[in-house]
């Protein structure tokens, strides 16, 4: 048994008349301790599979089993249960709070799980030693992203989701923020999700999940995944 199964997934929204497929019978596993990458274009149906599994969406129908439990059937409570005690959620767009400070950022995640780690560790651990007391305002978009990150890793979480982490980073910010990323899974055996378009960031992946107009259309594994630091785009 994997350690999260998706089974026969499927998402509608509807909007007035008009109904949308998000996600079209979708199905895949990740194991425990894997970094997997579901790779696809705008509008595959990549961030709607990870809101569900971060459990901030639910699904139309199908299974979504997280280490033997079907998150699917949860209902609401349970639903924030499994989300404070189980998830890192790392945004595109950071999702910082404006008037609290680097530190606080991340006390604000930390402060809500039993098994925490150090703020002001995590936060010397992504390299931002000297900026744990500025506002996000003060930050660049790559200290601002590495801020994210390290509030989701305080945690201590089981699964680290990660939407389009370096969409709005240059490309050495993007490398740098990869690496942490990498490294929850090569080094602190979290499971690690990633949401790209970037095909070129796929070789870093234990698993690539191909995804097209809401289904999923290819599953790759790598035997021998590339560390970041080779990798180029």
């Amino acid at each position: 048994m994997s350690y999260i199964e998706v089974r026969h997934n499927y998402k509608k929204y509807k909007t007035g008349d008009t109904e949308v497929l998000a996600n079209n019978d979708v199905s895949f596993d990740v194991n425990k301790g894997e970094l997997a990458i579901i790779l696809g274009a705008s509008g595959a149906g990549k961030s709607t599979i990870l809101n569900i599994l971060g459990g901030m969406d639910t699904n139309t129908s199908g299974d979504v089993i997280i280490d033997g439990k079907n998150i699917a059937k949860y209902n609401r409570r349970q639903l924030t249960t499994y989300r404070r005690n189980d998830i890192g959620f790392v945004f595109q767009f950071y999702n910082l709070i404006q008037n609290l400070t680097t530190k606080e950022n991340v006390e604000l995640a930390s402060e809500i799980v039993d098994d925490a780690l150090d703020p002001i560790k995590t936060l010397e651990d992504v390299g931002l030693k000297k900026r744990i007391n500025n506002f996000p305002a003060e930050l660049s978009g790559g200290e601002q992203q590495r801020v994210a990150i390290a509030r989701a890793v305080a945690k201590n979480p089981k699964i680290l989701l990660c939407d389009e982490p370096t969409g709005a980073l240059d490309y050495e910010t993007g490398k740098q923020v990869l690496q942490i990323i990498e490294d929850m899974s090569r080094k602190h055996g979290a499971t690690v999700i990633i949401v790209t378009h970037n095909s070129s960031i796929a070789p870093m992946a234990d698993r690539v999940i191909h995804f097209h107009d809401g289904k999923v259309t290819k599953i790759e594994q790598n035997a021998m995944p590339e560390p970041v630091s080779s990798i180029k785009w």
